[in-house]
């Protein structure tokens, strides 16, 4: 009967293996990921090698293993990518992933051997590597438009397109060089060229009676003079 106790506990252990603790790391390509793994170091006599691979922990060694150390210094390397930062001699075995990738991402196996029968301490992470974050937020776009005072119900905007009457260069009175700022000065301008139009055929009419009566007068002092040379 103790035989059998004994036998069934030594097949529960060797399927079953040590105590397994797992822990989800997330990380994000491009970064650096640690994956922690420590144990417990009271002497310098209880410095251990360990190991680290991409898989579950096996019943013995790591399955496909990436990183070895005898305890003291890394003594295996399967990338540059795998690093042990941490300080080995007080059990610090933590796993860096430098400038992670997604297919990094899957189960770590921490394997510390530490002496005796089904002693060895198994961590096992999962690791997970996401696409570096994008913002999707579009950039802020201002847009100014003036538009007409109220109660001018025909303009709408700011840029208005008119047909002036025309005049000819010596007629047209001097206006500044720089278009209108809005409709309402657009207005102004159309009426005082209005204006100037309307005053101009008078102006002109004026001067016509002045220069016909100076010329009568003219004619009437030359009629008169020559009379008095006659006489």
């Amino acid at each position: 009967m103790l035989s059998h106790i004994c036998l069934n506990w030594a097949l529960l252990v060797l399927f079953t293996g040590s105590t397994v603790s797992e822990l989800v790391v997330i990380g994000e390509v491009g970064q650096d990921v640690t994956v922690p793994c420590h144990y417990n170091v009271q002497s310098r006599n209880g410095i251990t090698s360990m190991c680290w691979g991409r898989d579950r922990c096996p019943n013995s060694k790591c399955s496909r293993p990436i990183i070895w150390t005898d305890g003291w210094k890394v003594t295996e390397q399967h990338s540059s990518r795998y690093q042990l930062k941490g300080d080995l001699q007080r059990g610090d075995v933590s796993l860096t992933i430098v400038a992670a990738r997604e297919e990094d991402s899957g189960t770590y196996c921490c394997r510390v051997e530490i002496p005796g029968w089904f002693n060895d301490q198994l961590i096992n992470r999962k690791v997970v590597v996401n696409k570096a974050r994008i913002s999707t937020a579009s950039p802020h776009t201002y847009t100014s438009e003036q538009t007409s005072a109220p109660g001018n119900t025909s303009e709408s905007s700011s840029t208005v397109t008119r047909t002036w009457p025309s005049v000819s260069a010596s007629e047209a009175p001097q206006t500044a060089s720089t278009p209108c700022s809005g409709p309402s000065d657009c207005l102004d301008v159309a009426a005082n060229l209005q204006n100037a139009s309307v005053s101009l055929p008078r102006q002109q009419q004026a001067e016509h009676g002045l220069y016909v009566g100076i010329g009568s007068c003219a004619a009437l002092l030359l009629i008169l003079i020559l009379a008095l040379f006659l006489t």
